[in-house]
């Protein structure tokens, strides 16, 4: 924090008397420490590539008689699982603190201390040690092994070398080699010469950064290198940096609607995308041996490398500089996909960074020009099969489904990794019906397994976004104790996984068939007496013109109330259809507290209604033709006919705007809202912790049943009928 010199000229002369206050940790700890022990704790907090450090605990210790010496050794569990004795002097080399942790636990620092390893007089400030020796600890979280689809993967050059002699291969330093070849193909670099040569220094504007490689095993298990600039170094852009993505909702959307209209759907991916644009940032690296011959030389980067800051957005506008080049032209509600009109109907391409998904009769024209007229590399071009995780496949009658099967078996991987064994399959949902983790009062889940509770989390979150929406509630809740999980709830993680696995095959089916709503009985008002009359939906002017097949838009909503039992919290989850096909979900605590059903529902259906405005004003700049009205489905028949009635009168004050906000999207005429039974409403899989007979009816034919029709079974204690959706 700040230097404290007694006497300037006594600190010139004697170095080691000069002396700093140092911050440690989260609570403004402050203590003295000499320069040189300052230094030397910062440089064992750095990783070393060889990765002696890495374990994970010392279990126990022993005394071992060679002669007339007796060595004293520790167990040591490895990251890896494995333990082994060691040294203590090998151990007090690589991290003197925790040896010094474990010593004090065990009345040892006097047997063990010696002239190499001073624990006494680590001993003296243990207090102030304290923090130190957890920091200490949680290095070596960092150091732990990764591991991508059954591969372990390096953190550095030298481990990349060691991984490679211990496979027996060279595929680690051979994807190095491929990732320099491409930076020098790309002339992304100016080599000014080694950095012994006077002349290789850079202009004074230009400023020094690290850089370091980042290894990754693909799906298919290529191995890959990509070499990633310190922008962290760098000064903060004065300017915005932001570069977005297309949403998997637009992606979805996309693939929709080249089924819909006969399209083919390809996939590509830009080669080494940054590279393709020129960074305005002034900086420079020195190779490492990752560059061979280079190594030691002055390269200054010309081109948007990975990791510097303003690299996304040169990108980004690179590429929409060569699209609109092609007469493509972005969805206003969905920048991310661009369109273009031939005739009849649209083309598209929606752009995830690098990943590009093309809707078109004839795909390799675009494809063909990107690469022979604007000069990408495009790799993996071809029909649809696998982008962001999930696999598309098509089932014998043709129907194009998209299934999260990889990551399953990914985080599969990672859960026999973490815990020795396979998820347990037994149970048929991923709780127990109306489970409440809120209540659970088991034991604080300690450091590591909180951050591999975060982990697992993290993982689910993604395929419930990739589809699996009947886990979505579930993963909600749990996410709500990322910071400070309990052992009850890692337990209720495990069963998720374990649901997951019993149930992989959970797919969304891109259903193009139009619903046929002709009998549904929704009744005709005359809102000329009310409030609302001359309610209408307000369009934007600029929407492109409508082509190919047209589309109906149709929604669940439901509200459970009390979901949270401290809180008191009610939970809204809405399911999106278009035609027959889901392409959106939603599942999310309530912001305030509602006493009654009749609110619960009400802030639900407020909700729904904002987001199938959304949806619906995302189609139409997609050039959908959307017949309407959109139709809302419910199953609390009072505030259905509350908002439905020009009649009804609100005796609850406090939910006027919810109401509102529903009569006037009735009122234009442009939104319907329309019951259903409890129990035929699907929306009850996001919304509930519930059982497997509760929801099978419905889920299994949305989520399980394979065909391009949509038929779910009525649980209605009326009525025993398969009733198409709609």
């Amino acid at each position: 924090m700040e230097c404290l010199e007694e006497h300037e000229n006594e600190t010139e002369r004697h170095p080691e008397r000069k002396r700093f206050r140092c911050e440690v940790g989260d609570d403004e700890f402050e203590k003295y420490l000499s320069y040189s022990d300052m230094c030397n704790f910062i440089e064992e907090q750095e990783q070393n590539e060889n990765g002696t450090w890495n374990f994970r605990n010392i279990m126990d210790h022993r005394a071992v008689k060679t002669g007339r010496r007796t060595k004293h050794q520790v167990l040591i569990e490895w990251e890896s699982g494995e333990r082994s004795w060691e040294d203590i002097s090998s151990i007090y080399t690589t991290n003197k603190y925790i040896l010094l942790e474990y010593a004090m636990e065990h009345d040892l620092v006097s047997l063990w201390d010696n002239r190499r390893m001073k624990l006494k007089e680590l001993e003296a400030n243990s207090q102030n040690m304290l923090r130190l020796i957890n920091k200490a600890k949680l290095k070596s979280r960092h150091g732990a092994p990764v591991y991508m689809y059954g591969h372990e993967v390096p953190r550095g050059h030298r481990e990349a070398v060691e991984l490679d002699k211990k496979n027996g291969d060279r595929k680690w330093q051979d994807s190095e080699e491929l990732e320099t070849s491409q930076l020098m193909d790309y002339e992304v670099f100016e080599d000014r010469g080694h950095i012994s040569d006077p002349s290789s220094e850079p202009p004074s504007e230009y400023k020094k950064i690290p850089y370091h490689v980042v290894f990754a095993v693909k799906h298919d298990e290529r191995y890959k290198s990509r070499l990633v600039a310190g922008g962290h170094m760098t000064d903060a852009p004065i300017g915005s940096v932001y570069s977005g993505v297309v949403s998997l909702r637009g992606v979805r959307l996309v693939v929709f609607l080249a089924e819909l209209n006969g399209l083919k759907i390809w996939q590509t991916d830009v080669g080494n995308a940054y590279l393709e644009a020129e960074t305005k940032e002034k900086v420079y690296v020195i190779a490492g041996p990752e560059f061979g011959k280079l190594e030691g030389h002055v390269f200054i980067i010309k081109k948007a490398l990975y990791g510097l800051k303003s690299s996304g957005l040169r990108w980004h506008e690179r590429f929409a500089d060569v699209l609109r080049s092609m007469s493509f032209f972005p969805c206003k509600a969905e920048p991310d996909i661009w369109l273009r009109d031939r005739g009849d109907h649209y083309e598209y391409i929606a752009v995830y960074t690098d990943d590009l998904t093309i809707a078109s009769k004839n795909p390799k024209v675009i494809t063909d020009e990107l690469e022979k007229v604007h000069k990408f590399k495009l790799k993996g071009t071809g029909p649809l099969e696998f982008l962001l995780g999930c696999d598309y496949l098509r089932e014998e009658d043709g129907t194009l489904c998209m299934i999260p099967k990889k990551y399953i078996v990914k985080m599969n991987d990672t859960y026999l990794r973490l815990f020795g064994e396979k998820p347990n399959t037994r149970c048929q949902s991923p709780m127990d019906r109306d489970d409440h983790p809120e209540l659970d009062k088991t034991d604080f889940l300690d450091t590591r397994h909180t951050k591999i509770y975060q982990s697992l989390i993290g993982s689910c979150q993604w395929i419930v976004q990739l589809g699996r929406f009947d886990i979505a509630v579930h993963i909600m809740s749990l996410s709500s104790f990322r910071m400070a999980p309990r052992k009850g709830h890692l337990q209720r993680v495990k069963r998720v996984y374990g649901y997951l696995s019993k149930f992989k095959t959970g797919a969304i089916r891109f259903r193009t068939e139009m619903p046929d709503f002709s009998d549904l009985p929704l009744a005709e008002y005359n809102w000329d007496q009310s409030p609302y009359a001359g309610s209408r939906e307000e369009l934007p002017k600029d929407i492109p013109t409508p082509k190919g097949k047209p589309v109906k838009m149709f929604s669940y909503a439901d509200a459970n109330l009390m979901h949270d039992a401290l809180s008191g919290k009610a939970v809204t989850a809405i399911l999106h259809f278009v035609n027959k096909t889901p392409f959106d979900w939603f599942s999310k605590k309530q912001n305030t507290v509602n006493t009654a059903t009749f609110g619960a529902e009400g802030d639900a259906g407020r909700t729904a209604i904002e987001q199938m405005r959304a949806n619906k004003l995302t189609l139409l700049y997609m050039g959908v033709n959307v017949l309407g009205p959109a139709i809302l489905f419910g199953d609390n028949k009072t505030i259905i006919d509350s908002t439905t009635s020009p009649s009804s009168k609100l005796h609850k004050r406090h939910l006027m705007l919810s109401y509102h906000y529903i009569r006037e999207a009735i009122a234009s005429g442009a939104y319907a809202y329309s019951f259903i039974n409890g129990k035929d409403n699907p929306s009850d899989i996001p919304s509930k912790h519930w059982s497997y007979n509760d929801v099978w009816p419905s889920l299994q034919p949305i989520l399980f049943m394979p065909g391009s029709v949509l038929k779910i079974k009525s649980r209605s204690r009326e009525k025993d009928r398969n009733s198409e959706t709609g």
